[in-house]
């Protein structure tokens, strides 16, 4: 269902109560992988709206330390839940729990050493080295059927995976988007009612926010299209544009429901 058929009177009262936005980052609020000045102004106008912003991304806990500091949001889940910080803070803190950094690190490139000697081509991001509680490989030359193999055989191996348009992720098993909102939610907001929640994606790595178990509201920008038919949580509603275009679009329609 796309945004301009949110035409009921219902939907538009439950808008009113959103009061936090959970995100992806990567090709939700980017445009052909940078951010502009649009982002901004539209993250400026949630802050003036009373509406907190959370994001929630694939990228290393490295890469999002530094990025909570710079833009207008509350704080930033990183590697797919699991670790985050808030504005207030910077630090990172844990949502999975690791005995030992270092081992639990080259436990993850074992596991990704194997996978490659299905498929030599995989290569390792570059940021794996700010990287805490997963493994990420480039997968922009994968097939889908390769990475549904990979998802395979890391489930033989008791080890969780998801990817998106950027990058595959090896991960331990309960470590999920979703999990480390709810942990969020219940530490920090627990006068907060899951309707007054909106979580927003474009990849199969954001799964886990469109259950609708979990989530009332849950919106994809229009770019998730490609991925519809591979996953088993879609989104409720979709938007008409695509990447940070489509997140311009649905903050336009949140504030005329205000």
């Amino acid at each position: 269902m796309s945004l301009t058929n949110i035409n009921s009177e219902l939907v538009k009262n439950e808008l009113k109560k959103i009061k936090l936005i959970a995100t992806d980052i990567d090709g939700t609020l980017t445009k052909n992988g940078q951010f502009n000045s649009q982002l901004v102004s539209n993250l400026e106008t949630l802050k003036q709206q009373n509406i907190l912003v959370l994001l929630i991304t694939g990228r290393s806990a490295g890469w999002c330390q530094s990025l909570v500091n710079y833009l207008p949001v509350w704080g930033i889940i990183a590697e797919n839940g699991g670790v985050y910080a808030l504005k207030e803070s910077q630090s990172m803190k844990p949502l999975t729990a690791i005995n030992n950094i270092r081992e639990h690190r080259q436990l993850l490139q074992n596991n990704f050493e194997e996978i490659k000697q299905n498929f030599p081509h995989l290569q390792p991001s570059s940021d794996n080295q700010f990287r805490i509680t997963d493994w990420t490989f480039d997968c922009h030359e994968c097939s889908q059927e390769e990475l549904l193999t990979i998802e395979k055989i890391c489930q033989e191996k008791k080890w969780g995976f998801t990817y998106s348009h950027i990058q595959g992720h090896l991960k331990p098993l309960k470590q999920n988007k979703a999990n480390g909102l709810i942990f969020l939610k219940e530490t920090y907001f627990q006068e907060l009612s899951y309707s007054e929640i909106m979580t927003v994606g474009d990849s199969p790595n954001d799964e886990s926010l469109f259950d609708k178990n979990l989530f009332h509201i849950t919106v994809g920008v229009a770019n998730i299209a490609k991925y519809l038919d591979k996953l088993e949580h879609k989104p409720l509603y979709i938007t008409n544009l695509s990447e940070s275009d489509g997140f311009g679009e649905l903050v336009n329609f949140l504030v005329k429901q205000k």
